[in-house]
């Protein structure tokens, strides 16, 4: 656990990237197996200890601390894991009703023995278990333990760097990695002993495994000619790969997260031995309707359905999911992803007329005579299904990450209100003592007297660390009320808030609901009583 405690510390501290790579990297090749396949798990998001959740650990540190003191610390660290490790007693004594833990003579405890242990227990000895180790660790063995336990690192790093860290380490692919990650399970010793050059590469055949997607880099102000590249419309949803091999279905995200349990009409409506990809979208009441005649609903009505790990039967029908597919990597066993992109849209056709049309369809291709011409297309689409266009270029193969060049997404122009900034919060991690997170509102009622401020959304990203800085002591100024973490504060600053849509919702007392919203400036220049009211924000509502 102490090589793995270094490794965490080390990463919380270090900005650079290619650190974080080297770090990682290090500590694969030096620590045995299975530690180090549960360490990479840990830091993949893989590893999973169902009997240690967030609300365990605080039911256990209020056992030992102070309920209010550990409430207090944990609202100025920002981080319960770190709390706890910090404010948890020193070891109990010998005469302690808690069992040790095994592998414990020396003192060390090793993450294979804390993993194989909490995932042996029940919900009911888990407490007992997780303390004992706690008891025998440090402040810096407690943080990584409870950081292995949780699964909530928060060291700055994605999965995806990860992979990185451990291709570069062995001298491996990571799209090869990429390529086979799905089919593997912790401790990845298949995967170690391909590094190590000990077994050939795993194979992936008849495992229905993600592949990396192809991405676009934004247009910003290139223009391309339409006789190179074709267009079509970027829709509102969520990326996904469609992968049917082994007699099994499988739903990835474009971060390679399974989401097959919250979509299981899409998994079990799609049969093909083939891998696609595409748009998840919710079908809408002739919303977002593109040349093809299919009709999307914004993106809040997708949300009803994600995230959830079990779907009744009247939210599928209330929220009847679809894809509208873009392009295939494979048809059967057949690999197409070195055709150009023509080559393989003719491919796709021919499968997308198998499918069932209620569930699957066809991106359309924009027809425009010019790019000014598809400009204006573009600056007209403002319903609430559509974000922009997507130009590709018609001999592109479909290859992994940003290539330059190949396909380029042109989100269109973002909208603004100006908002009443009302309550704040400490962010997490490096923002722990900063108020960065933010949630502002616009005017309802008289504007000559009785009006009043209704919350219209929440931003925490949008602005430079020297104005988080500024905001932060806005903030500390201006408190009016404390609510825990949150500050209410003087409605005196207005922020211009960008975001790309609003829609109607009812979760909210505005009545709205904002699509990525963020802090575009803060407009010190405006009195609070000229900001946006919420009937201005109606008018915008696709």
């Amino acid at each position: 656990m102490r090589a793995f405690s270094q490794l965490l510390d080390d990463l919380v501290y270090t900005r650079s990237r290619n650190t974080k790579l080297r770090l990682i990297g290090d500590y694969l090749k030096r620590t045995p197996d299975p530690d180090r396949g549960l360490a990479l798990a840990a830091l993949t998001g893989t590893l999973d200890i169902p009997s240690v959740k967030p609300a365990v650990v605080r039911a256990l540190a209020e056992e030992r601390i102070d309920p209010v003191l550990l409430r207090l610390s944990r609202d100025y660290v920002g981080d319960m894991a770190e709390t706890v490790s910090l404010l948890w007693p020193a070891r109990m004594s010998e005469g302690s009703k808690d069992a040790e833990p095994a592998d414990l003579d020396d003192g060390t405890i090793t993450v294979s023995a804390a993993v194989e242990q909490l995932k042996a227990a029940s919900r009911s000895d888990a407490p007992r278990v997780l303390a004992a180790m706690l008891d025998h660790l440090d402040a810096s063995g407690r943080f990584a333990l409870l950081k292995l336990a949780t699964g909530a690192l928060r060291v700055g790093i994605s999965a995806r760097l990860a992979k990185q860290a451990l291709a570069n380490a062995f001298g491996l692919d990571v799209e090869a990695v990429e390529e086979v990650w799905h089919g593997l399970r912790p401790p990845f010793t298949e995967l170690f002993e391909w590094g190590e050059g000990r077994a050939d590469q795993p194979t992936a055949k008849d495992i229905p495994v993600f592949r990396p997607f192809m991405l676009a880099h934004p247009l910003d102000e290139t223009k391309v000619d339409l006789s190179d590249y074709v267009a079509e419309w970027k829709w509102d949803g969520i990326r996904i790969q469609l992968v049917h091999a082994g007699g099994d279905t499988r739903l990835y995200s474009r971060t390679g997260d399974d989401i097959s349990g919250s979509f299981p009409d899409i998994a079990a409506a799609f049969a093909t031995r083939a891998v696609l990809d595409g748009e998840l979208l919710v079908r809408g009441a002739g919303q977002g309707a593109d040349e093809h005649g299919g009709a999307a609903a914004s993106f809040n009505a997708l949300q009803q359905r994600l995230g959830r790990k079990n779907v009744s039967a009247k939210v599928q029908g209330d929220y009847p999911a679809f894809v509208r597919l873009y392009d295939i990597l494979f048809d059967g066993e057949e690999d197409l992803r070195t055709l150009p992109w023509s080559d393989r849209r003719a491919r796709l056709e021919t499968v997308v007329a198998t499918l069932d049309p209620e569930r699957f369809d066809l991106s359309a291709i924009i027809d425009a005579p010019s790019f000014d011409a598809l400009g204006e297309r573009r600056a007209e689409a403002r319903n609430s299904a559509i974000e922009g266009m997507m130009l590709k270029r018609r001999d592109s193969p479909y290859v992994a990450g940003r290539r330059v060049g190949l396909w380029y997404k042109w989100k269109r122009d973002p909208l603004t209100a100006d908002c009443v900034m009302m309550y704040a919060r400490r962010g997490s991690g490096k923002r722990s003592s900063f108020y960065s997170d933010f949630t502002f509102g616009c005017w309802t009622g008289d504007p000559g007297s009785g009006a009043e401020l209704l919350p219209v959304g929440k931003a925490y990203f949008g602005f430079t660390d020297e104005e988080l800085k500024m905001l932060d002591k806005f903030v500390r100024g201006h408190t009016l009320n404390r609510f825990g973490p949150v500050r209410e504060v003087e409605k005196s600053l207005v922020l211009e808030i960008a975001f790309d849509s609003l829609h109607k919702s009812t979760r909210h007392k505005s009545g709205l609901a904002m699509r990525f919203p963020r802090i575009a400036r803060i407009r010190t220049d405006k009195p609070a009583h000229e900001a946006d009211r919420i009937e201005t924000l109606l008018a915008m509502v696709t």
